[in-house]
């Protein structure tokens, strides 16, 4: 079972470019979202097991995800039911599909949970803990999920995904005390190399960067590029490979693809522990690489954050 920690919210789409309903406004269409909630649902879809460790409120918008969670398979044990009300994100798409996000997320239930309501012992069918997001920054969350990777390290592979969003994290300084923290505990860094602009500037030299974050004890660090595809930095040396050409409807989801991808076909190779990633060669990291852009590219072809299944996978590597 691998963990997810991290926000579970609603994606309002607003179509911008559609006729107002006849009483004005815009119409708008509300989904479940919220980058831990999809890579949950990815990590099931894709044939390993999940459970998901945040608040869920219990407004409409909260249940509504829950019975999402629940309908796919994902553990909800480890939740929390919170009176607080469900983050919303409103999203609306360029012409080129990307997103671009408002979001509404002050005291809101994704950030009711703290140190002291975390599991005392967690199952050892808990392989891996895979964190991210801009729940990492939000209190008390943040704390209680920096406290259990320090608990948990070196015991199960913890894997970190900022996603960073800038409007959402008012304190840059404070976002990479706190990533700087979780780093020193993490076996896993995937990020995508806009989430590397964002926090280190358009000139961040992504190699150094890597180097440091293997230096500090991580095993792995995966670059995502969008159509240029990923990059990953490991003790075997750096491996790249391509994008896959796509369709592109929107790119909502994508990288939760990828880190999906990347962490079920760790498990299904029996290689998602510390050892099992150090010792990994260039020929894995690439053949593991090559299937989580795939995993990505297939999201990319369908409307919002609707990842695919194993099946779906096998149909496209064949």
């Amino acid at each position: 079972m691998i963990l997810v920690c991290g926000e579970a919210l609603i994606d309002l789409f607003v179509e911008t470019g559609r006729p107002a309903p006849e009483r004005g406004g815009l119409p708008a269409l509300a989904v479940a979202g919220g980058s831990p909630f999809n890579l949950a649902i990815g990590i099931r879809r894709l044939g390993a097991d999940s459970a998901f460790l945040a608040g869920l409120s219990s407004d409409a918008f909260g249940r509504m995800l829950a019975d999402r969670l629940a309908a796919e398979g994902v553990d909800l044990a480890f939740a929390k039911e919170s009176r607080r009300p469900t983050p919303l994100a409103i999203v609306s798409t360029g012409a080129d599909g990307h997103p671009a996000y408002t979001f509404h997320a002050e005291a809101c239930a994704h950030a009711d949970l703290g140190p002291a309501e975390l599991p005392a012992v967690l199952p050892d069918a808990v392989r891996a803990i895979a964190m991210g997001s801009f729940s990492l920054v939000a209190e008390p969350v943040g704390t209680a999920y920096a406290a259990l990777a320090k608990r948990e390290a070196r015991r199960r592979v913890i894997s970190l995904d900022p996603n960073l969003r800038l409007g959402l994290i008012p304190d840059l300084d404070r976002w990479h005390a706190r990533f700087g923290e979780l780093v020193a505990n993490a076996d896993i860094v995937k990020l995508s190399d806009e989430d590397l602009r964002a926090a280190y500037g358009t000139q961040a030299d992504e190699a150094s960067i890597a180097q440091d974050w293997l230096d500090a004890g991580v095993a792995l660090v995966v670059v995502t590029a969008g159509p240029d595809g990923a990059r990953a930095y490991h003790a075997a040396g750096p491996v790249a490979v391509p994008g896959r050409p796509v369709t592109v409807i929107d790119t909502v989801g994508a990288g939760d693809t990828f880190h999906a991808a990347l962490l079920a076909r760790l498990d299904r190779d029996g290689r998602l522990s510390r050892d099992a990633l150090l010792s990994l060669d260039a020929e894995a990291l690439r053949d593991i690489l090559s299937e989580a852009v795939a995993a990505a590219g297939i999201t990319c072809t369908r409307r919002g954050a609707d990842l695919p299944t194993r099946d779906d996978l096998l149909s496209v590597l064949s």
